[in-house]
């Protein structure tokens, strides 16, 4: 691609920041990290509360105190109900949320957004150096950033490499006069997607490899002179262009060859 067009793309980026976490966003976050325990809190107590405020308002009527102890069951139940309802509605949301966020490439400011998708080891690594040792826990954020990124790139090139295999395989059986034309479009689209795939394979073996130097250093203790020299590794790697950009690229170009060929054929 035209280095015009690239930097077309990126002020484009930059300006609709359509990937950037906004503060309405941060937040729900926050408010959707409670909020089903505290719907499943407050809609089993506060029934039973109401009832038991009656019957103390009424000259302590029996009735208002059997309803009282009566409505704890069902509200229990109810409440069980909304939470697990804003439990999946939660989940729901975090996921377009973290799609949205990886659109142009996850940030260290955004991984805890995607604390599911880090192994229970990374987990603990994070936790314990954003303890004890915050500036080597920021160099992990970033280390940790890239290695998502390459992840979602190869698992995505994967994906796609799947979809144009069963393409090839397809035309290979029809009996068209164009299915030539067809199978050499589908085939530049396999090598650029392995391509993409070899590519984000070996990011992520750089990135875990970059890992295991900021854990082996946190557990000897890292010196300062140890400490800048990998944040300078790190600034190197900002350098290159955005995984998540690159995938986007990618997609927006195998849609623009797909409707090509598809006039083709029509034609």
């Amino acid at each position: 691609m035209p280095a015009t067009v690239t930097n077309e793309i990126s002020k484009d980026v930059r300006l609709d920041a359509p990937g950037k976490l906004t503060a309405r966003e941060k937040r729900l976050a926050r408010v959707w990290k409670n909020a089903p325990w505290l719907a499943l809190a407050g809609v089993t107590v506060v029934p039973p509360a109401a009832l038991l405020l009656v019957y103390l308002l009424s000259g302590f009527s029996p009735l208002f105190l059997v309803l009282a102890i009566t409505s704890v069951p069902f509200s229990l139940i109810i409440g069980a109900i909304v939470a697990v309802f804003l439990l999946l509605y939660r989940r729901r949301w975090t996921r377009n949320l973290r799609e949205r966020l990886a659109s142009d490439g996850i940030t260290a400011d955004e991984v805890g957004f995607f604390l599911n998708e880090l192994t229970s080891g990374e987990k603990r690594s994070l936790r314990e150096m954003g303890k004890q040792q915050p500036l080597l826990a920021d160099a992990y954020c970033e280390t940790l950033a890239l290695r998502l990124n390459a992840t979602r790139l190869t698992n995505r090139a994967r994906r796609d490499l799947l979809q144009v295999e069963r393409r090839i395989n397809r035309a290979r059986y029809l009996n068209a006069p164009d299915t030539s034309v067809l199978l050499q479009e589908l085939s530049r689209d396999r090598e650029r997607l392995e391509r993409l795939k070899q590519e984000g394979s070996s990011r992520r073996a750089e990135a875990e490899a970059r890992l295991q130097m900021i854990e082996a250093a946190a557990s000897r203790g890292a010196s300062w002179a140890e400490t800048n020299y990998m944040l300078q590794r790190l600034d190197e790697g900002r350098k290159n262009l955005p995984i998540g950009l690159e995938t986007t690229r990618a997609e927006q170009q195998l849609r623009e060859e797909t409707e090509q060929m598809r006039k083709e054929l029509s034609q």
